[in-house]
């Protein structure tokens, strides 16, 4: 039988943020960490310049075209942002337009991306040795 110290330790810490807030956070992390639906969630930033990220939205037969996957993958990986509340659908006819649910979570995201891509582009990628003589 575990004791009280073994199950208070395996439990979150009271001045951590709510799990299901947790929850949250790991379902979008693991969304956005595959490939493809990290480069749905970029093709979905509206462009520069647009007046609305709530009317920049595109169909799904472009989001495939543009990222070269095939349409039965596509839509899978928009079902998925779908039940994670990231993208929202609207079907006109027989098409189906999707836009973000949650532009500056997804924007947020982006800043993340490219302050990444400075850090590691400034220090070598994480696998190359830093600068440590070697032999």
């Amino acid at each position: 039988m575990a004791s009280d110290k073994d199950i208070s330790s395996s439990r979150v810490h009271p001045h951590r943020r709510p799990l299901q807030v947790d929850r949250f956070i790991n379902q979008f992390l693991d969304a956005a960490c595959d490939e493809s639906r990290r480069a749905i969630l970029e093709l979905l930033v509206p462009p520069t310049g647009q007046d609305s990220p709530e009317g920049y939205e595109l169909p799904a037969g472009e989001i495939a075209q543009q990222l070269g996957l095939a349409r039965s993958t596509t839509s899978e990986h928009l079902h998925h942002l779908l039940n994670l509340h990231l993208v929202s659908a609207r079907k006109e006819g027989t098409v189906i337009y999707y836009r973000l649910c949650n532009h500056h979570l997804v924007q947020a995201f982006h800043e993340l991306l490219r302050a990444l891509e400075t850090h590691y582009h400034t220090l070598g990628s994480p696998s190359e040795p830093s600068g440590t003589a070697e032999g």
